[in-house]
């Protein structure tokens, strides 16, 4: 008997002439306007395209390595290939008997995961096989630690830069209705910040990638910080994003292009952790979450149950 496990993530338009078709399943189906289209065209060109499902195949074929005899480990994307349901289609083909779904985003919000959840438990309905989603593992201590030795290992050659924690902004709506969802990301990076033995006025806390709408985005954004930083006297900043997991679009064009350019007008040597993409330490966390999951979900407890790796034990 094995143990299917699907790492997934949002994904990655295949090409140019896929685009469309990605943004329009990120938006929900809306067909993207023609500026916008051309404006990500613009940014994944200067990027050389978005590595983040080549990464999360990496991380994968990782994660299994760790995990060892009876695990399989598939990447599973939500709007693009491979999608989610044809790695578990992968895994049960390759002989696993139940199915385990970790989001590669360490916070969980109803509103915006669990459509992986579903897309997972659809799957393994098809497929006659039980399946759990992995819910929240922000405060996973293996985690913490391996983003604060990223951190730790940028600050050797910038011990007096100014640290800024980030997370995605999200629409003041979404706050509203999830402030919780929030409250994880703020609760990651004050656990980094503990770790690597940052006191509260050492770090500051910001909101990047705001998206092309309209409505109201949450706020600080990173580059509003970039002047006061200046100002105070810091000759550099280190950014350090406590959801993101590999390079991709909002790391490789929003912060190290957008923010970064905006870092240097003001006079600022911009810096960033490295993501944990497929570090050692990272890939243990990964695989306690998978472990520590399985240690809560018996084999026979239904198709999509999600599960809380932080929730107590069962009998």
């Amino acid at each position: 008997m094995s143990t299917g496990i699907v790492l997934m993530t949002y994904g990655a338009p295949r090409d140019d002439a896929d685009l469309p078709r990605y943004l329009a399943a990120v938006r929900g189906g809306r067909t993207p306007a023609e500026d916008l289209v051309d404006e990500m065209r613009r940014r994944y060109a200067l990027i050389s395209g978005s590595p983040l499902v080549r990464l999360t195949r990496a991380q994968a074929a990782a994660l299994e390595a760790e995990l060892g005899d009876g695990h399989l480990v598939r990447a599973g994307m939500r709007y693009s290939e491979p999608w989610v349901a044809d790695a578990a289609r992968a895994l049960v083909a390759d002989g696993a008997t139940r199915l385990v779904g970790v989001v590669m985003s360490p916070q969980w919000s109803d509103l915006l995961m669990r459509g992986y959840a579903d897309a997972l438990a659809e799957a393994a309905r098809e497929l006659g096989v039980d399946a759990t989603t992995a819910r929240s593992w922000h405060t996973e201590p293996a985690f913490i630690d391996a983003i604060a030795q990223r951190v730790v290992e940028a600050r050797v050659d910038a011990p007096e830069a100014a640290v800024v924690m980030t997370a995605h902004s999200l629409p003041r709506r979404v706050f509203e209705s999830e402030a919780a969802y929030v409250a994880q990301l703020r609760e990651t990076a004050e656990l980094i910040a503990a770790r690597v033995g940052l006191a509260a006025a050492e770090w500051r806390w910001a909101y990047q990638s705001a998206g092309h709408t309209q409505e109201e985005w949450l706020r600080p954004d990173l580059k509003e910080l970039f002047p006061e930083i200046a100002a105070g006297g810091s000759r550099e900043v280190l950014i350090v994003p406590v959801q993101f997991l590999a390079d991709h679009l909002e790391v490789l064009y929003d912060l190290d292009i957008a923010a970064a350019d905006e870092a240097r007008a003001c006079g600022l040597r911009y810096r960033r952790i490295a993501m944990p993409n497929t570090q050692r330490a990272f890939i243990r966390a990964l695989a306690d979450v998978v472990r520590k999951t399985l240690a809560r979900t018996p084999p026979d407890a239904g198709h999509a149950r999600p599960a809380d790796p932080r929730a107590p034990a069962r009998a």
